[in-house]
């Protein structure tokens, strides 16, 4: 009988267990790959909270709601409105990122405005501030459309908040949650709201998800 030194033994061993652990290891990596999903469908990973889903849906109902207010779109003159989540409050129990509100409702209002409303931009006065300023030091020439007085002054900001309900039942574990996204159009020299849109989600589960 062919007798084995222990380092021949611990190699062959060796090689055995890579045979069997392979397969395993490989499809444990396969089942962990990405996967392209529908921005406008429920994902894998879900919860209770405002998911992606919800959020174009949201945006296309107050495209809707806007749109269909004369104060705002039927205008002679187009109305200027800031759009940015700088006072959008978020006061709900999830954690989430207001600018991806703001950004999915002003695409979506900017292409179906067609004109009818005219964006101004806070976010980035500061480009704006530093190009007048080199246009007339005479650093660079007026560009295409000439010189303005002063930067563009705004008619109505989009201000609100989101706020939340949540319950949860410990002999079952199910939780709940009822989200409230409320936002309204401010008249900056009135100081009077033109247009209120109040969105509900209420959703159920019995494991919440962590959101980033």
């Amino acid at each position: 009988m062919l007798k084995l030194r222990p380092v021949a033994k611990a190699a062959i061993l060796g090689v055995g267990l890579a045979m069997v652990a392979g397969p395993a290891i490989a499809k444990k990596d396969r089942s962990h790959q990405a996967v392209d999903l529908d921005p406008d469908q429920r994902g894998v990973v879900s919860g209770v909270g405002i998911e992606g889903q919800d959020l174009g849906r949201m945006a296309d109902q107050m495209v809707r709601d806007l749109m269909a207010n004369p104060e705002i779109s039927n205008r002679a003159t187009p109305p200027r409105i800031i759009l940015d989540s700088s006072d959008l409050r978020n006061q709900s129990s999830q954690r989430i990122d207001k600018d991806i509100i703001t950004d999915e409702l002003r695409g979506k209002l900017m292409g179906a405005a067609r004109g009818k409303m005219r964006f101004v931009s806070r976010e980035f006065i500061a480009a704006v501030e530093q190009e007048r300023a080199l246009k007339r030091d005479g650093v660079v020439d007026s560009g295409t459309t000439g010189l303005t007085r002063a930067t563009a002054g705004a008619d109505y900001k989009l201000v609100g908040k989101i706020t939340s309900l949540d319950s949860r039942n410990n002999d079952t574990g199910m939780q709940e949650r009822l989200t409230v996204i409320s936002l309204e159009m401010l008249d900056l020299e009135y100081g009077t709201l033109v247009w209120n849109g109040t969105y509900k989600i209420r959703r159920a589960g019995a494991d919440d998800v962590v959101y980033r």
